[in-house]
């Protein structure tokens, strides 16, 4: 079924609130079956919304429309709808008790204009809504509905899991199935070229690449009479795209690149520890962001300067005097006394320019990851040609989680 997301409230055009409805919905609706055709975001006036949801029941079977509900005068949703659906307004009794229940229950006195809340389009379909004090609703005029929805994310979602997915799931005429996958070292232009033989011509399943900082994310989905046809069809594509990038691939389950270090280590039972200069602790703190990360991470060193790369980790000072501090050979230099010092399985270091500006004439972006690990010790040099010091910061903490999840599926 297609379906149009309208979102109510000048604030969200102003930029004082992020739309967060429309992704969870989204998110919910393709779970569902339904395509999501449009979003539209539309400010607190009538004739702009009645010329949307116009517009949205042309293109679309099904509307789902957040926000002005309320009680105060810019909440126009209901009585737009209601003449777009030609479903006149009334007071449904029930609905007023549920709104002075909500007041009677907090000790909170219901100011008069709260009832015009219990107002709801004949012969719509009622979902109440025990977050808040506005009742969600469906209507339909012959083959087209539209579901209003309040806009407080958290009455949104409490009234959707308790009563809207049911609902919707009676429209339901496809089931779908999607896996999104995760890339590292590959840009989506290079990444599609790769996978053009696939996506020429593709019908179901469907292949769409997105970009993210550092990495690419691939949602492969299928629609189909069941759920078994649409999960066989998903994992047939995702083996033939395995046989042309799986070398870039990380993860088949959506699953971040720290989260899975965390759990390859876990796994194998191994301990992990970290020497950063330029990252300042990131890769760390990346490794602690996930539960269960005490239990394989040693030590992280912070030793940003080259009198703590000495002092902390047993840097050689010739070494760096021969080779300056950003090297491989520091780089090594670092992840060798990293793994000494804390006595663990494998150790990741870092030397590097985050930038934005040169240094010792070297350009920013430049960088080495050192490693340690059994007898192997190694470096990869990176240089991102970009002088955005976050960018650049972020990057590198994505590619020292890289070289270790490299490093865990050679010595598994």
């Amino acid at each position: 079924m297609n379906t149009s997301i309208i979102a109510v409230g000048t604030e969200l055009l102003f930029g004082q609130t992020v739309n967060t409805n429309a992704a969870y919905l989204s998110e919910n609706l393709n779970h569902l079956g339904f395509n999501v055709m449009y979003h539209f975001v539309v400010g607190d006036n009538d004739g702009r919304l009645e010329h949307t949801l116009k517009r949205a029941l042309t293109d679309t079977d099904l509307v789902i429309v957040t926000g002005g509900l309320g009680p105060t005068q810019d909440d126009m949703t209901k009585e737009t709808v209601a003449r777009v659906m030609d479903a006149p307004l009334y007071l449904n009794e029930e609905c007023l008790a549920e709104v002075k229940r909500y007041f009677s229950i907090r000790n909170r006195e219901m100011a008069p204009n709260n009832v015009q809340q219990a107002y709801i389009p004949e012969n719509a379909v009622i979902f109440r809504n025990e977050a808040g004090t506005a009742p969600a609703f469906a209507v339909n005029k012959g083959d087209k509905w539209v579901i209003c929805y309040p806009g407080p994310p958290r009455e949104l979602k409490w009234i959707f899991e308790d009563s809207g997915k049911d609902f919707l799931r009676k429209f339901k005429e496809k089931q779908i199935y999607y896996r999104v996958i995760r890339t590292i070292g590959i840009g989506e232009s290079d990444l599609e070229t790769l996978l053009m033989p696939l996506i020429d011509n593709q019908t179901d399943p469907t292949i769409a690449t997105y970009a993210k900082e550092g990495e690419c994310t691939i949602r492969v989905a299928s629609q189909r009479d069941t759920m078994e046809e649409a999960q066989a069809a998903v994992e047939n594509m995702i083996s033939r795209m395995n046989n042309l990038i799986g070398s870039y691939i990380y993860s088949y389950d959506d699953e971040e690149l720290k989260s899975v270090v965390v759990h390859k280590l876990q796994r194998q039972g191994l301990t992990i520890s970290s020497a950063e200069s330029c990252t300042g602790g990131a890769f760390a703190a990346s490794i602690t962001d996930v539960p269960g990360a005490s239990k394989v991470l040693s030590r992280g060193y912070i030793t940003y300067d080259e009198e703590a790369k000495i002092s902390m980790l047993g840097v050689d000072p010739t070494v760096i005097d021969q080779y300056t501090v950003v090297s491989s050979e520091v780089a090594i230099e670092m992840a060798k006394g990293a793994r000494l010092e804390a006595g663990s399985d494998i150790a990741v270091s870092i030397t590097g320019y985050a930038g934005p500006e040169a240094d010792e004439g070297r350009e920013a972006g430049n960088a080495y990851i050192g490693y340690a690990y059994d007898d192997t010790v190694g470096a990869v040099e990176l240089f991102t040609k970009r002088n955005d010091r976050a960018w650049n910061r972020n990057y590198f903490r994505l590619m020292m989680l890289k070289v270790v999840n490299e490093i865990l599926d050679e010595i598994k």
